[in-house]
């Protein structure tokens, strides 16, 4: 028997499901323009969330720090500290161990169309000092969209980098590859990485390279000479700088469009950053919960939250949560029909 719950949300041309585990998005039910509905989450069958989800993070809630830190470590107010690196000597997605994804969260209806989830993390989760109080409301907004609002407090300073990382395919979870789906960023910077997806700390113009998209183009147009081929698959899994980002106010920063069934995804955050990862690490020897093989390329994570490794870059926006201070962050996902 599964270890988890199923809740649902449901709002006018959308209904969304997920679990208390991980607070795992499994569904997002939407319309295409004949007003056909299809699941566009791609996610595992429920028999399998917790032996496989931790490969792939389908849908979840990643922290205490959603993305790479260099060497498992990082000074804090002149104190180093030391997490168990997961990715050679990095550490990803908060390093070994279970992160927010793997965890159970409270779940608190707040009626037909939102869900509050709660989670505590005891000082030292993870390797990260303080103990933090994080709250998830999900929220089914006009659009329709599905609406994450993330709020945190702790005891000491710490860092922390939380995002969702759900995985869309606006064919639908079934359809076997998001390459001719046409993308816009609003983004006109990328932060240049090594082949670990460690940065540089430079921050490097995407016009004319494999990175831009500042118009709207086929993602595999040109998914293939995206360099460097982070941990060695080739695709994209970079982050880009959301022009006009000052940490408060929402920001588009990306327009997705599936020209055959004319769904249309539109993601909005208060974060400074937008990870775009392509599923390049996907072989195709899991099955997904509509069945299909979940292959390289079969769907794309936008990743809201902010850059890899800033605990070990000063310029880079902060992400030191400091007693007294709350985090805050909001992303949507909002959805649509081309005629």
């Amino acid at each position: 028997m599964a270890d988890f719950a199923t809740h649902e949300l449901r709002g006018d041309g959308i209904v969304l499901r997920f679990l208390d585990l991980g607070g795992i998005v499994t569904a997002i039910e939407v319309p295409d323009r004949a007003g056909r509905i299809d699941n566009v989450a791609v996610g595992l069958p429920d028999h399998v969330w917790r032996a496989r989800n931790a490969h792939y993070r389908f849908g979840a809630i990643m922290g205490r720090y959603a993305g790479r830190i260099a060497g498992a470590r990082f000074l804090l107010e002149g104190r180093e500290v030391r997490l168990a690196a997961n990715e050679g000597p990095n550490a990803l997605h908060g390093g070994a161990g279970e992160g927010f994804d793997a965890r159970p969260w409270e779940v608190e209806r707040l009626g037909e169309g939102a869900a509050r989830l709660r989670l505590v993390s005891p000082d030292g989760d993870q390797g990260f000092p303080g103990r933090l109080e994080v709250t998830a409301t999900y929220r089914i907004d006009e659009g329709p969209a599905l609406r994450i609002d993330f709020e945190v407090r702790c005891d000491a300073p710490t860092v922390l980098n939380l995002t969702n990382h759900s995985y869309f395919n606006l064919a639908g979870a079934a359809a076997p590859s998001v390459r001719d789906h046409r993308l816009r960023l609003f983004a006109s910077r990328i932060a240049e990485v090594d082949e670990a997806g460690i940065p540089t700390g430079a921050m490097a113009p995407v016009a004319g390279t494999p990175f831009d998209f500042l118009e709207e183009r086929a993602i595999g147009e040109r998914i293939d000479a995206a360099r460097p081929h982070v941990t060695g698959c080739p695709g994209y899994n970079h982050s880009w700088l959301i022009d006009g980002a000052d940490g408060r106010a929402l920001r588009l920063a990306a327009r997705l469009s599936e020209p055959g069934s004319g769904r249309t995804l539109e993601v909005l955050t208060t974060e400074p950053t937008i990870h775009v990862y392509t599923a390049n690490h996907f072989d195709g020897s899991d099955l997904g919960a509509a069945g299909a093989p979940l292959a390289r390329h079969s769907c794309v994570a936008f990743e809201t939250q902010h850059l890899p490794d800033s605990p070990n870059r000063p310029q880079f926006p902060s992400t030191v949560l400091r007693p007294g201070e709350v985090f805050r962050s909001t992303t949507i996902f909002r959805f649509g029909v081309t005629p």
